[in-house]
């Protein structure tokens, strides 16, 4: 599936010039990992459901994940990354009759409405953009293999994963049971359905309901489950196990956890080498989403006026494993950052490269990152006060080696 047009990223000096060391923060292990096979790097971001337009705290994760996608190729790596849309699941669904819009105009509507934010953030577009309708028939293929092994079975009309089949339901979030039964719920699971052999077993297919959507398969008419469409996504376009599978915080559990088992199940291997999760952006003090509507939307701002590299640089400010506040304040403050580095584009930043690199490599630290940028510019700024020949350009400039617009860009996906 086509999505939005890549930026153009420059390319850095000696970047590629051997395969240096990324490290994230691993989820799974609570830990900072090395990620990255030897020149290669494989990556599966869990994509959006497009039932309404894209707000914040999409923006901070996908833009996350692109700091990771830049600095891998930065270290040398050759990067494939995958992200799907779930264009069907039950609150698009919902939304479609709420609206009375049909739920696939609604689907490709909104889609195209987070492209154009994505393109606007800069955000290197992934290699395969897979719909999770256009996989159905992928997804009951993987479905049957599971029914083959005595690993699904059914409730009512409806077909369950034995989640812990294997051993490894807990291996991403190590939640103990009660913890998990109550995020369950919360998080569209039915730990309580009658006829369930285990309170945290997850559909795997769903009959049809009326009014509904429906495919054929060898389970009857119905649709996949949400978990079962990434691992068979993820499975299906990258090795396994693949370097990082990413997304929102709000995802390790339950949704990258059964993954992960159902990855086992069918694979033997676990689904990634490391679970990557970015911060909850919040708004006056409570987690941005759709389901509360406090919302701050990309395109409303973008609408107003507000440069998208402000925006960008407002969530750069932060850490992205850390949940933050989006504020006036803060995009105030990077609109002032983006215009200091604009004025100073051109300065040479040899000396502080291996500084900021360094601290993008160990778990995208952008706030440290900005702190090394900032005392360039102000250095700069320093530099050409006291020397009032090269502040009135009466000698001519040396072309620096590596310029502070060609930095950003390529580490920090900011254009100055």
């Amino acid at each position: 599936m086509k999505s939005w047009s890549s930026p153009s990223i420059p390319v850095l000096p000696n970047s590629g010039s051997g395969v240096c060391t990324v490290q994230v923060h691993d989820t799974s292990t609570n830990e900072l990992k090395a990620v990255g096979s030897g020149d290669e790097f494989s990556m599966y971001v869990c994509g959006i459901t497009p039932y309404d337009a894209t707000h914040m705290g999409h923006a901070a994760t996908y833009v996350a994940f692109d700091l990771l996608n830049r600095v891998s190729r930065d270290a040398g790596r050759k990067v494939t990354y995958v992200q799907n849309v779930t264009d069907i699941d039950e609150p698009l669904l919902e939304r479609a009759v709420a609206t009375g819009v049909d739920w696939q105009h609604l689907a490709q509507r909104e889609t195209q409405l987070f492209f154009d934010d994505m393109a606007a953030l800069r955000v290197i577009a992934p290699d395969d953009y897979v719909s999770a309708v256009a996989e159905i028939s992928a997804m009951a293929e993987r479905i049957a293999v599971l029914r083959n092994l005595g690993l699904v079975y059914q409730v009512d009309t409806d077909w369950y994963f034995r989640t812990n089949s294997q051993g490894h339901l807990g291996d991403v979030s190590h939640l103990d049971a009660d913890r998990m039964r109550v995020i369950f719920a919360e998080r569209g699971g039915d730990p309580d359905r009658v006829g369930k052999e285990s309170p945290f077993d997850c559909l795997v297919w769903s009959s049809t309901r009326e009014g509904q959507p429906s495919w054929d398969s060898a389970m009857g008419a119905g649709r996949p489950g949400w978990h079962i469409g990434c691992t068979t996504m993820a499975l299906n376009r990258l090795p396994s196990p693949f370097d990082v599978q990413g997304g929102g915080s709000d995802l390790f559990f339950p949704h990258h956890d059964m993954c992960n088992a159902q990855a086992y199940a069918l694979s033997g291997n676990r689904l990634a080498e490391a679970f990557v999760h970015a911060g909850m952006i919040g708004l006056d003090g409570e987690k941005m989403s759709k389901s509360r509507g406090n919302l701050v939307l990309i395109s409303h701002l973008r609408a107003a006026g507000v440069d998208p590299m402000a925006i960008r640089l407002a969530l750069l400010a932060g850490h992205y494993r850390s949940d933050r506040e989006w504020t006036q304040a803060g995009l105030d403050t990077a609109q002032a950052r983006l215009t200091s580095w604009r004025a100073s584009a051109s300065c040479d930043m040899s000396a502080y490269l291996a500084d900021i690199r360094s601290a993008m490599r160990q778990d995208l630290d952008t706030p440290t990152a900005i702190a090394l940028i900032d005392g360039a510019v102000r250095d700069a700024h320093d530099a050409l006060i006291s020397d009032p020949i090269v502040a009135s350009d009466a000698t001519p400039s040396v072309t620096p080696s590596v310029t502070l617009a060609d930095v950003v860009e390529a580490l920090l996906g900011i254009q100055l």
